[in-house]
């Protein structure tokens, strides 16, 4: 797809990668709007095109006393303002049809969740908005099944569809990132590294996914070499007390560090 289709996205100029982050879920508006604000700074200032990130609702979680949200009105709204007032574009996800016709009146691209991503009617419902759509390849899914999941939104005669990486299930309690599917899925449509949920290590007994976030800057680094066109990573002040996915995501305080050296990995890899 043409990035320029998604609105307000900056930089495109500059040879970068684009970047998905935020938090996991939207908590509130002042936790929202500390993360953004944090982000657009830096990626303004490392001329990153930057698209903020942020879960209305959470709808696959593993207990049913998980955080799911803070209503789906009110999360929504959050991530409208965040877009009025930076100025920037917004990604969500869906769980439902309905959900992709509400959550388009707010957002500018439409997440498909990886256990969700063969559902054809919540694809197409999500390809009919028009908005663009950031389908995350199934754990249990090939990356060359994706081109069937591509071509469903095709059909749609939307063009806009971007392919998410987000691991491949490792035994029954980790996931590993096999770097030969980023060129397999680049034919099929732009492809982005989802480098936090790719250090999942989900079906824990306490019903709590955990993770290595001591690991995100390997698979960060190794993502940018093979030629990934964007990186996703959920981010936060306050990862211990994030009310989900907490133990996968970069302290927000690292992440500059971090992007600078994707910047210089990506600079290198743009002269070959």
């Amino acid at each position: 797809m043409n990035l320029q289709n998604i609105p307000n996205i900056k930089h495109l100029d500059s040879g970068n990668f684009f970047l998905l982050a935020g938090p996991c879920a939207i908590e509130g508006e002042e936790m929202a709007m500390r993360i953004a604000e944090t982000l657009v700074g830096i990626t303004d200032k490392l001329q990153i095109p930057y698209v903020f990130k942020g879960s209305f609702k959470k709808a696959n979680r593993s207990r049913i006393d998980s955080f799911s949200g803070i209503g789906d009105e009110k999360a929504l709204k959050i991530l409208r303002k965040v877009n009025e007032t930076f100025n920037i574009p917004t990604v969500t996800d869906i769980h439902t049809n309905e959900d992709a016709e509400m959550a388009a009146e707010y957002v500018d691209v439409l997440q498909i969740p990886a256990f969700l991503v063969r559902q054809t009617d919540l694809v197409v419902a999500a390809a009919n908005t028009g908005k663009t759509v950031n389908l995350k390849k199934g754990q249990f899914m090939s990356p060359e099944s994706m081109k069937h999941a591509t071509q469903k939104v095709l059909d749609c005669n939307n063009e806009n569809v971007i392919v998410t990486d987000r691991g491949t299930m490792f035994g029954y309690q980790d996931m590993v990132v096999d770097f030969r599917g980023i060129p397999t899925m680049k034919q099929f449509a732009t492809t982005v590294l989802d480098v936090t949920h790719s250090l999942q290590q989900p079906n824990q007994t306490a019903g709590v996914t955990g993770g290595r976030p001591d690991m995100i800057e390997t698979v960060a680094k190794a993502g940018i070499a093979v030629g990934v066109d964007g990186i996703f990573i959920e981010t936060h002040f306050d990862p211990a007390n994030a009310k989900s996915d907490g133990a996968n995501m970069l302290h927000l305080n690292y992440f500059e560090d971090l992007m600078r050296k994707l910047v210089a990995i990506r600079k290198t890899v743009n002269e070959f």
